[in-house]
């Protein structure tokens, strides 16, 4: 997931990756394997697109995720968003044929109100 940089100077973000691993079936929570901001983020994009890995801008949850610690599982106030998310991703590469359907939201209306 990543944001990037907007346009608007009074708004200007530097760009931000996170990198999740799930492995479904050991049971476990999504981790967070890399995470960073600027050169970094954009190398962690960059790998992410080699490796055919599908990147999902979603500003508010790369925020939350960005206080998540390197190899650590995702906390429980995110299991909603990222389960939405990743079924999507599913979705998008078993059912569409990799068109891209609309974007899930529902699981971060909550999570933008805490943000």
């Amino acid at each position: 997931m990543s944001t990037r940089e907007s346009s608007d100077p009074q708004r200007q973000a530097m760009t931000q990756a996170v990198a999740l691993r799930y492995e479904g079936a050991d049971g476990g929570a999504p981790e967070v394997v890399a995470k960073g901001r600027g050169p970094i983020a954009e190398a962690i994009i960059a790998r992410a697109r080699e490796a055919g890995v599908y990147v999902h801008e979603s500003p508010q949850l790369v925020q939350l995720l960005m206080n998540v610690d390197l190899d650590a599982q995702i906390p429980p106030t995110l299991y909603v968003a990222v389960a939405e998310l990743l079924a999507w991703i599913w979705r998008i590469e078993h059912e569409l044929g990799g068109a891209a359907p609309p974007s899930p939201e529902g699981g971060l209306d909550a999570l933008r109100q805490k943000s």
